[in-house]
């Protein structure tokens, strides 16, 4: 089952504001000086790019997504803040260290070659600049999939391949440090940030997998009537709801950065 990365607004109420909450936290984290030149890759509908525009000080800002829906959206959401290209993360549109950081937000796990992805970051960015990325813990504790996997698994066991802790197992600080080393990046480190993802009752929960963006959103446009309607039962009565009807979840998202070499 092909994954649909077309319609930004949809992606938006999925995963869009949880996005932003992560993007925030991952520019205080990597800490990198007013005034340099930065490149989001895999930049979508610009959650890190507009992130990194609203509080990093960026001297230029570039980001490259391969979706033109994504783009469109972006742009809409930018302006003319950022140089936003439909592009491919294995062959940027740019010079070689062109860049003080290249980033990608919960995007490196979607590229077909992550090895390419990374090397071709480290090509754009300056000797002893800086490369990062950040991935949800699908595994453990981005919760409102983690669940949703769970449920939907154990209502149809044949499917267990597409639950992203299985295709993603990139999606570990242990493998993302290794893959970083590997592309001969210095002073490797990963870390941790923890958003909440609080929900108002079980339809705001509910109602963004239908927009048919993602991996959990395909999978559900794909079932029948039927079968969505009893997936949507059991997710209902196995979320922690509070007597207010607020339903309270975390997301974890594991971090990663290196220093090119000089």
């Amino acid at each position: 089952m092909m994954d649909t990365w077309a319609e930004g607004d949809s992606y938006e109420r999925f995963m869009g504001r949880w996005s932003r909450l992560v993007a925030q936290e991952f520019v205080g984290w990597l800490d990198v000086s007013a005034d340099s030149a930065w490149v989001d890759v895999g930049c979508g509908t610009g959650a890190l790019t507009s992130a990194i525009a609203d509080s990093a000080r960026p001297a230029r800002l570039a980001g490259v997504d391969p979706s033109p829906g994504f783009i469109a959206a972006a742009l809409e959401r930018l302006g003319g803040r950022a140089d936003l290209r439909v592009g491919d993360a294995n062959s940027l549109p740019f010079p070689s260290a062109e860049f003080d950081a290249a980033v990608s937000g919960l995007a490196l796990n979607f590229m077909p070659d992550p090895h390419g992805a990374v090397g071709e970051m480290q090509r754009v960015t300056l000797k002893g600049g800086v490369v990062g990325a950040y991935v949800w813990d699908y595994a453990d504790g981005m919760q409102m999939i983690r669940t949703f996997w769970d449920v939907a698994v154990d209502l149809d066991p044949s499917i267990g391949q597409l639950d992203e802790a299985k295709r993603f197992p990139l999606c570990d600080p242990d493998r993302l440090s290794e893959l970083f080393k590997e592309t001969g990046l210095d002073e490797v480190e990963a870390g941790a940030l923890e958003v909440p993802t609080v929900f108002d009752g079980f339809e705001e929960y509910w109602t963004p997998f239908l927009g048919g963006q993602g991996p959990a959103p395909t999978y559900v446009s794909s079932l029948s009537d039927d079968h969505r309607r009893r997936l949507e039962t059991r997710l209902e009565s196995e979320l922690p709801v509070s007597s207010d009807g607020v339903i309270r979840l975390t997301a974890r998202a594991w971090t990663v950065r290196g220093v090119v070499r000089d």
